[in-house]
């Protein structure tokens, strides 16, 4: 890894191993630290959240731990709660779809804010975030399928904001994406769609702050990041695969570039998404509602737009330098031995570049996003909301029980860890 420097800090993998849990754990009782987890029911059958809870369990420093978890009954909320039981810090399910939340959130249309949704990872990480800043100064999001989740993810994530020397106010991570069962590279979201769009759009805008600065960024679209309160209070969150970018953007909007950093997490796998047969579907969805978020925030930030007469050059400029990367990515697996499917890439490109046209019709005829309003704003209109919902997320599972009569929970699908110790030795095997 080098050690070069930009626009935002980097915080290198040197690969030295210098990590330190009893110092780690004593710089989180400095500042009250949440970590957030956005998750399924169906993660709690698979590995990746074992690992990650099993790996969690040794941060004895850390204030609270919040699952932002949708699930269908308040059974698998009982037994979520289970899942985590035993843990050295609380642990609060919050069940984002559940009846008592819908209530409090459908409470507020009468201040004109539509709160319900669309159900989906934005719509979690909002919710959370909100139960989370009750009581935290520093909250880090890590997604609940994380394969290769080890002690480094927390401790350098969290770290730069833990000091407040260090004057940062968001951390994102970086990685590298290979595939556990084939080593292959993964990641062609950002490979092979983001990065060639934001390089053709400087082609045809010149090097505008903004594009500088999310070109800065070395993997714009890790779903693993860290804030302060005070930041994460103030953030409008998307509600759509353009999450990422869109926060992204929202705190370019609040904190200079000296106060963001990026940290290497070093080899990272978890859950891959397929292209899609349909544009509606897969990354080909997921492109789509990435490439109207990075042009919408283009006109919000420095007041351009992408025309239709400039439309055709984009196309062309896209699959150009897209093909480039192509070439580039073929290089570096064959130098490392990686297996690379040329032909593959080159169709995903192929399909992203059949996305613009659409893509840029769509936002033309809706080009003001549906965003989450920032907490802050919230607060203004109710002061007691977060604290209501918070509640609402605890209540609702226990009054659901107590009406259905307290049926026996349905259990995740996983082996039983008796202790803290087991859990971590568990934890240490895995990774």
């Amino acid at each position: 890894m080098d050690f070069q420097q930009s626009l935002i800090a980097t915080v290198h993998d040197y690969s030295l191993g210098n990590l330190n849990a009893i110092a780690f754990n004593k710089e989180l009782q400095q500042r009250p630290t949440a970590l957030l987890i956005p998750c399924l029911m169906e993660e709690f059958s698979r590995p990746a959240l074992r690992l990650i809870r099993d790996t969690l369990s040794s941060l004895t420093g850390l204030s609270n731990l919040v699952i932002a978890l949708s699930a269908d009954s308040a059974a698998d909320v009982k037994a979520a709660e289970e899942f985590f039981a035993d843990m050295p810090f609380p642990v609060q399910v919050h069940w984002t779809n559940g009846p008592a939340v819908e209530e409090i959130l459908t409470s507020m249309d009468q201040h004109g804010l539509d709160l319900t949704g669309p159900p989906g990872k934005g719509w979690a990480v909002w919710q959370g975030l909100g139960v989370a800043c009750q009581h935290a100064e520093v909250i880090g999001l890590f997604d609940a399928d994380i394969r290769t989740f080890g002690s480094g993810y927390p401790e350098r994530m969290l770290r730069p904001l833990l000091d407040p020397s260090h004057g940062m106010a968001y951390v994102k991570a970086f990685y590298s994406r290979l595939s556990l069962e084939t080593q292959a590279l993964q990641g062609r979201a950002t490979r092979l769609f983001v990065g060639p769009l934001l390089t053709s759009l400087e082609q045809i805008f010149g090097p505008l702050p903004y594009l500088r600065y999310l070109q800065t960024f070395r993997y714009p679209l890790a779903g693993e990041f860290a804030f302060t309160r005070d930041l994460a209070m103030n953030l409008r969150i998307p509600s759509d695969w353009g999450l990422e970018m869109g926060l992204l953007s929202e705190v370019y909007r609040h904190v200079a570039p000296s106060r963001i950093a990026q940290v290497d997490l070093g080899l990272f796998d978890h859950k891959h998404k397929s292209l899609g047969q349909r544009p509606n579907e897969g990354l080909q969805r997921m492109a789509s509602e990435i490439f109207c978020t990075v042009l919408r925030s283009l006109m919000e930030h420095e007041g351009c737009v992408v025309s239709m007469d400039q439309l055709p050059t984009l196309e062309v400029l896209y699959r150009r330098v897209g093909e480039d990367r192509v070439r580039q990515f073929g290089l570096d697996s064959a130098i490392n031995r990686l297996p690379y499917d040329r032909h593959g890439e080159e169709l995903a490109v192929h399909r992203f570049s059949e996305l613009l046209r659409p893509g840029l019709t769509s936002l033309m005829a809706s080009p003001i996003a549906h965003q989450l309003p920032s907490w802050s704003r919230l607060q203004s209109c109710n002061p007691s909301f977060a604290s209501d919902l918070a509640l609402a997320g605890r209540a609702d599972r226990a009054s659901t029980m107590r009406s259905q009569g307290a049926r026996r929970p349905r259990r995740p699908n996983c082996p039983t860890l008796t202790s803290p110790a087991e859990r971590r030795s568990a934890a240490s095997t895995a990774a």
